[in-house]
């Protein structure tokens, strides 16, 4: 067996799954899940559509690189989204699709890191746990980098050594923020942009919360559009990965896609040319319409931000939360320890929420994690009223 994997740490919904084990609360209230991020509003009606027109394609075999329509879709909406000229990306050089972000998050550390020369992979933590166990089977260390209230909720990027920063060969970055919702922004990703230049490390931006944020005026940044507008057109060390999981509630769909520098993007494909992970292509049809669709992602946009105003007001003064920059969780500090709280939540008012010591790791600084749980508002609006107002009930007798 591969040594590595005796390094990994159980997944968080297994603890969880373990916190909660013999406690049987009462049937009613009914049980409300804010524990996984797992969109629950309706998908587009045109995938079911399209999937039966494309149901004659099924006896084909899916190409690695995927359609030439999927990968020109895909270009177009960063184009679009990031206001990126309409030559500063080649669908033959710098695009790949992938069966959703958490495959290709992982897979993209066993393609470039170098086992040999003692590497780091940065992350942030808490963090999205792939990160974590993606680079210790690809045979590197991670590197946890706390996001606190303190430091704003992103890596602080000047507390770095350099000894550290010169073994550095991968930098998962997350924004939006999964638990936090932070935001990064243009003058935080140009710095994270030119350590990489003076460091050789190459910056994996995962996106995948980008379409899901409550300011119209003021989408998030992405990685590329910082790196075009930082004067970097080759997008050197910069890819990013977006998903359709989230922006167009098409979690089971596993359709996303990589997209950045070419000569990465050029050992990304022959590494998962040997993988054999195409994507189906009746789903590669589907994805075209959801790239090129904005209508339904906007109706996403403001069903969410419904849920977060009704959700913060019940909650108002019964728990230490605020509105994120970005994505579906609430990220709320707890007035105990946080595994004790979800525990006892789930027990007097059967609901689930994720402990956050079980998103991040102990450090030298502490955990980042503890006295805090992320609550994902994907239940429909109702229940997450009703979560809501169980959770101020709950709360204020503690």
């Amino acid at each position: 067996m591969n040594p590595d994997l005796s390094t990994l740490h159980p997944y968080p919904f297994e603890k969880l799954n373990q916190l909660k084990s013999g406690i049987t609360p009462a049937e009613t209230p009914p049980h409300i899940a804010l524990s996984i991020g797992e969109p629950q509003h309706q998908a587009p009606a045109f995938a079911k559509t399209i999937f039966h027109e494309q149901a004659t394609s099924l006896n084909k075999y899916p190409m690695t690189k995927g359609l030439e329509v999927l990968r020109q879709s895909i270009a177009q909406w960063l184009q679009r989204r990031f206001h990126l000229p309409a030559t500063a990306l080649d669908i033959e050089r710098h695009i790949l699709p992938v069966n959703g972000t958490r495959e290709a998050l992982f897979a993209f550390a066993q393609a470039v890191i170098e086992r040999n020369a003692s590497p780091l992979v940065m992350m942030p933590n808490p963090f999205y746990q792939i990160y974590e166990g993606a680079a210790l089977l690809a045979g590197a260390e991670p590197y946890y980098l706390n996001t606190t209230a303190e430091n704003d909720f992103l890596p602080d990027l000047d507390g770095i050594s350099e000894q550290d920063w010169r073994r550095c060969q991968l930098f998962y970055i997350c924004s939006p923020g999964n638990p936090t919702g932070r935001v990064a922004g243009r003058q935080y990703l140009q710095q994270l942009i030119a350590l990489s230049q003076k460091y050789d490390f190459i910056i994996a931006s995962d996106e995948c919360y980008s379409e899901i944020y409550f300011d119209d005026a003021a989408p998030p940044p992405g990685l590329l559009e910082a790196a075009w507008e930082y004067g970097l057109h080759d997008f050197d060390r910069c890819v990013v990965f977006h998903s359709l999981s989230k922006r167009s509630n098409l979690p089971s769909l596993r359709s996303g896609f990589v997209a950045g520098d070419a000569a990465v993007m050029k050992a990304f494909l022959l590494y998962r040319t040997y993988h054999g992970c195409a994507m189906s292509v009746p789903y590669q049809y589907i994805s075209c319409q959801a790239w090129s669709d904005e209508t339904h992602v906007v109706a996403n946009r403001l069903a969410y931000r419904e849920k977060f105003a009704a959700v913060l007001g019940e909650l108002d003064g019964g728990l230490d939360v605020s509105l994120p920059d970005a994505g579906f969780y609430l990220w709320a500090k707890t007035p105990m320890d946080d595994t004790t709280f979800a525990q006892q939540l789930f027990a007097q008012q059967n609901i689930t929420v994720l402990p956050g010591t079980y998103l991040s790791r102990d450090t030298a600084q502490g955990n980042p994690g503890r006295h805090r749980v992320r609550m994902a508002l994907v239940a429909p609006l109702a229940q997450c009223i009703d979560a809501a107002r169980r959770i101020k009930a709950f709360a204020s007798h503690l």
